[in-house]
């Protein structure tokens, strides 16, 4: 395929080029989250059995996964609304 051709995709359908940055911006941000779910879970399966204090940067960590993951779905969600105005 050449590389026209593929331009001419692109500039025919710039609502799928958004679509698709917006799955590409949507997948790292649901690892996030539930890398922040696995983790809020382990640390809670510790405090269990040890009877021990949990971290700090065992609480900051899942902290900042959930901001993140959470701005990138916003993110995502947000150039897929504007790809419907397109």
């Amino acid at each position: 395929m050449s590389l026209q051709v593929l331009w001419g995709f692109l500039a025919a359908h710039p609502a799928k080029l958004i679509n698709v940055l917006a799955l590409f911006i949507t997948c790292p941000g649901g690892l996030l989250l539930h890398s922040a779910r696995r983790r809020q879970s382990d640390a809670r399966e510790s405090l269990a059995g040890e009877e021990g204090l949990v971290d700090a940067f065992d609480l900051r960590v899942p902290r900042y996964y959930y901001i993140l993951g959470f701005s990138c779905l916003a993110m995502a969600l947000l150039l897929s609304w504007f790809s419907t105005w397109i």
